[in-house]
C-alpha cells in the first residue's frame, strides 16, 4: 500500500507557481551591460591591491630607482649636465615605467586563471571581455600612481615643463591609453603561458627590447640607420615624443595623432587574439 501511495505521489502534477516561489520570490536581475560588468571588475582589480600592498611598493620604488639611475649615471655623459639632461628624460622615463609595470597585469590574470577564477567568470552571464577590460582599467590606477611618482621626482630634479599643468595632464592621459593598448600583449602572454613567473619572465624580455629601443634616453638621430627605421616605428617612440611634446609645450598634432593610431593598431591586433585564446583555451 505505501508503494501504491509513492507512486501516486510521483505522478501528481507539480504546481507550478508553488515551486517557483519556493525557489525564489524575486524577479531575476537583468544582465549587467558591458559597462557595468567592466567597471564592476575593475573595482575588484583595485580591491586585490589593499589585500596586496607590496604591489604599490613596485609601483613607486620602480620608477624612483629608474629615475635616479639614468638621471645621474647617464645625465653628464649624454646631456652635459644633470639639470639639462632631466628635462629630456622626465617624459621619456615617463612613458617607460607606465609601459614596464604594465607587464604585472599579465601577472594577476596569470595568477588568476592558475586558481580557477577564470572559470567561475565564464561561466556568469556577463559581457565576456569585461574580465579583461576591467582588469586593464582596474591596473589604471596603478600606472597612473607610478607617473606621478616621477613627475614629482623630476621636480625635485629641476625638471620644469613649459606646458603646464594641462600639457602634463594630457601627457598623463596618452601614456595611460598607451599603456591600456600596451597590456593587450602582456594580456595574451597571460593567457598563453601557464607559471606566472614564466609570465614574467617573458614579458621582461619583450619589453626592455620595446622600451629600449627608443627615444627614451636619447635622440635618435645618434643612432645607426638600420636602428633608427626600428625606433621609428616603435609605438613606445611615437608615445614619448606625444608626451615630451605636450609636457613643454612644443607639440605637434601629427605627433598625437601618430600615438594615438598606434594604440589603436595594439589594441586592433591583440585585443582579438587576446579574446580568441581567452574564448577557446580551456583553462588549465
Amino acid at each position: 500500500m505505501a508503494t501504491i501511495d509513492l507512486q501516486q505521489a510521483a505522478i501528481r502534477p507539480v504546481d507550478e507557481s508553488a515551486l517557483r516561489s519556493a525557489l525564489s520570490v524575486q524577479a531575476r536581475p537583468r544582465r549587467p551591460h558591458a559597462l557595468s560588468a567592466s567597471l564592476t571588475l575593475a573595482w575588484r582589480a583595485l580591491l586585490k591591491l589593499r589585500h596586496s600592498p607590496m604591489q604599490l611598493f613596485d609601483v613607486t620604488m620602480f620608477p624612483v630607482m629608474m629615475t635616479l639611475m639614468f638621471t645621474f649615471l647617464f645625465g653628464g655623459a649624454i646631456a652635459g649636465s644633470v639639470a639639462d639632461y632631466v628635462q629630456f628624460l622626465i617624459p621619456g622615463i615617463s612613458v617607460m615605467t607606465v609601459a614596464m609595470i604594465s607587464m604585472y597585469t599579465a601577472m594577476g590574470l596569470s595568477t588568476d586563471i592558475a586558481k580557477g577564477i577564470f572559470d567561475r567568470f565564464r561561466s556568469l552571464s556577463f559581457w565576456r571581455p569585461a574580465v579583461l577590460v576591467g582588469a586593464l582599467l582596474g591596473d589604471a590606477v596603478r600606472y597612473t600612481l607610478a607617473a606621478l611618482v616621477v613627475f614629482v621626482l623630476g621636480f625635485i630634479l629641476g625638471f620644469r615643463p613649459e606646458g603646464g599643468v594641462i600639457g602634463m595632464i594630457a601627457a598623463l592621459a596618452i601614456m595611460l591609453v598607451f599603456a591600456f593598448s600596451l597590456s593587450w600583449i602582456w594580456t595574451m602572454i597571460g593567457l598563453l603561458i601557464r607559471a606566472p613567473e614564466s609570465v614574467m619572465m617573458v614579458t621582461s624580455m619583450a619589453s626592455f627590447p620595446l622600451t629600449f629601443a627608443s627615444n627614451i634616453f636619447v635622440d635618435p638621430q645618434t643612432m645607426p640607420q638600420w636602428l633608427q627605421v626600428v625606433v621609428g616605428i616603435n609605438p613606445v617612440t611615437h608615445t614619448t615624443t606625444a608626451v615630451r611634446g605636450l609636457m613643454h609645450g612644443t607639440a605637434n598634432p601629427n605627433d598625437i595623432v601618430a600615438a594615438f593610431i598606434a594604440c589603436a593598431a595594439l589594441i586592433v591586433i591583440f585585443a582579438p587574439l587576446t579574446m580568441y585564446f581567452y574564448n577557446t583555451k580551456n583553462s588549465r
